[in-house]
């Protein structure tokens, strides 16, 4: 995996698709640095320790945000009302600016695939304010209130 493939399947995209998504891309890295980008069954994925944490793609109406974690969604139900979504992914226009709703809930996703993956070794009180999982690799680069 690398981020160029990333620049690769962005550059193939028509504007306003790709700065849309270029603009998620810089959100969920301002969130995981470290993250090992590339692509993962033909779309955009972010991998910490080998395990995809986050993904994007684009498709002819709408682009989609893929959290990843099935238990995401739920929680924010309110907060997502205004778009469609599948079990897997959030769909957002392709003609308008990602919402900052979006970008909340993109960065409190990875935050809790951070704070709840003790399987890869990062355990972390998710009410304590501290955003390091993964061996301190998550960062609250955001301003993200935990």
């Amino acid at each position: 995996m690398s981020s160029a493939e990333i620049d690769g399947y962005l550059a193939d995209l028509e504007e306003p698709k790709r700065s849309t998504l270029q603009r998620l891309r810089q959100t969920i890295l301002a969130v995981i640095p470290e993250a090992e980008e590339g692509i993962s069954y033909g779309v955009p994925a972010f991998r910490l320790q080998g395990k995809v944490v986050a993904g994007f793609a684009a498709f002819k109406n709408h682009l989609s945000y893929l959290p990843h974690s099935g238990s995401v969604f739920p929680e924010l139900g309110d907060e997502l009302a205004t778009y469609k979504m599948t079990s897997g992914s959030l769909h957002f226009p392709i003609d308008s600016p990602l919402p900052e709703s979006v970008k909340r809930f993109e960065t409190r996703s990875i935050h809790e695939l951070c704070a709840t993956s003790s399987r890869t070794g990062g355990l972390i009180h998710a009410t304590s304010g501290i955003f390091g999982a993964f061996g301190g690799r998550c960062r609250n680069r955001v301003g993200l209130a935990t």
